[in-house]
């Protein structure tokens, strides 16, 4: 994938900064309630239970808080929307550390305890454009947080899913900003203007090579629901699953996105 070319969306720092600590605040409500046959329990993350889940939705938020603690990186940056097509060839260090951490932290009480502190500590003093070390490299502590929202968000939603009824909530902000930056990747991977993708009431970005719609109801339009959408472009579901199960509506002949997802692996 070529460096992003598309403008970046802009992002209220102050707002991402809230969100993030705000939906990992939720995540650790939920897991503090959880006892030992919910933590085994499977999740749909390959061989990762859920503990090993919990274990990584702390370390989504101790990213940046070593990043903090680490000198500024040199060298040229990691635009914030490339960052959604870096992250699957980290997927396998990713697993290692998971792993190592669940081994040696049995308490997830301490971790998450441990984890909120150190960013909130960090955060109270770092300026938003501090750049920072990441695992697929150098970008703004204000992109990193934008990137952060995603992953909470994401693994909230896997969390949900592996233990119903458990019903983690989703902190609007954050809920909107992973909406908005998977919804901008796809307009970067599919560069055009001929098909309206409509993510109410977070996002609506046009994508698809093709005749360019310029005036009234465009010929091509895909809508469905935010956590729809966040599944589409991360693989946890199948664009033909969403449409059977009328999760989305999809009219016009270049309104397929089947091709083009996922988006993150």
């Amino acid at each position: 994938m070529p460096p992003a070319k598309k403008r970046t969306r802009s992002y209220d720092p102050a707002r991402i900064r809230a969100a993030v600590l705000a939906q990992f605040g939720n995540v650790r409500e939920a897991v503090r309630t959880l006892d030992g046959d919910s933590l085994a329990r499977p999740t749909r993350l390959g061989d990762w239970t859920v503990r090993e889940l919990a274990v990584h939705l702390s370390m989504a938020v101790e990213s940046v808080s070593r990043g903090l603690d680490a000198a500024e990186p040199a060298g040229p940056g990691v635009a914030l929307l490339d960052w959604p097509f870096a992250t699957a060839e980290r997927a396998g260090e990713v697993d290692e550390d998971v792993h190592s951490l669940a081994a040696a932290e049995p308490d997830l009480d301490v971790l998450y305890a441990r984890a909120h502190e150190r960013i909130t500590a960090r955060l109270a003093g770092a300026a938003d454009g501090r750049p920072v070390a990441t695992r697929v490299g150098a970008m703004t502590l204000a992109d990193q947080l934008v990137t952060r929202t995603v992953e909470l968000v994401v693994h909230t939603d896997d969390l949900n899913a592996a233990l119903p009824g458990l019903d983690v909530p989703y902190d609007r902000q954050a809920l909107a900003a992973c909406t908005r930056l998977l919804a901008d990747a796809l307009a970067v991977k599919a560069p055009g203007a001929s098909t309206e993708v409509r993510v109410p009431p977070f996002a609506v970005v046009q994508c698809v090579a093709g005749p360019r719609h310029t005036r009234g109801t465009p010929p091509n339009v895909v809508e469905t629901d935010a956590l729809t959408w966040i599944r589409l472009a991360t693989g946890r579901t199948s664009w033909r699953a969403a449409l059977d199960d009328a999760a989305v509506r999809a009219s016009g002949e270049r309104a397929d996105l089947g091709g083009l997802l996922p988006i993150m692996g």
